[in-house]
């Protein structure tokens, strides 16, 4: 009998799933983070104009924040195997798209 506060035991992880879920999760937050950047990049393509345009200013600090978000998420692993499963099946989905999204965007 199983009851909450026990622990079930962890299954071994092969590390090419693991490896492949790791590489995936970072070449996918890399490429978040790109996008965000230019993204967020001011209009007038000059950080020293920030202060005359607010909604430049606005854009330039949001695009910050989610790049610092994105780049500290980078070093915060799935704490169980199944994360690293997830993200080896969900990257080979998501890296496509997103690469084509910064691809469009650029």
């Amino acid at each position: 009998m199983n009851t909450a506060n026990q622990k079930l035991p962890q299954a071994k992880l092969p590390t090419s799933v693991w490896l492949g879920g790791l590489v995936l999760r970072t070449l996918f937050i890399s490429i978040l983070i790109v996008i965000t950047i230019r993204v967020a990049s001011p209009q007038l393509e000059h950080l020293s104009s920030l202060h005359e345009t607010p909604s430049d200013l606005v854009r330039v600090l949001l695009g910050l924040v989610v790049c610092v978000w994105l780049a500290v998420h980078l070093f915060i692993l799935p704490k169980d195997p199944g994360g690293f499963r997830t993200w080896l099946y969900l990257g080979v989905a998501l890296l496509p798209l997103s690469l084509l999204c910064a691809f469009v965007i650029w």
